[in-house]
């Protein structure tokens, strides 16, 4: 019984300072918030001006891997 007891009153006093924390706060409402769109976001800058991008910085895909496979394989 004697070691119960200390747990037992850590854990009430515990759940006595939680719970009110977890209740809706009554005393603040959303009714005050205006809400707006925000700004749509810039266009990104085109740093490459329209060139190519080198082999070596390829997007890994299906159809690049394709490509690749195919350089590879002697012509018959």
């Amino acid at each position: 019984m004697k070691k119960t007891l200390l747990p037992g009153l850590l854990a009430a006093a515990l759940i006595a300072f939680t719970l009110p924390s977890c209740g809706p706060s009554t005393g603040d409402t959303n009714e005050d918030i205006v809400t707006s769109k925000l700004p749509p976001l810039p266009a990104a800058p085109d740093t490459t001006a329209g060139a190519k991008q080198p082999e070596a910085y390829r997007e890994l895909n299906s159809v690049n891997a394709t490509e690749d496979i195919k350089k590879m394989q002697p012509q018959m």
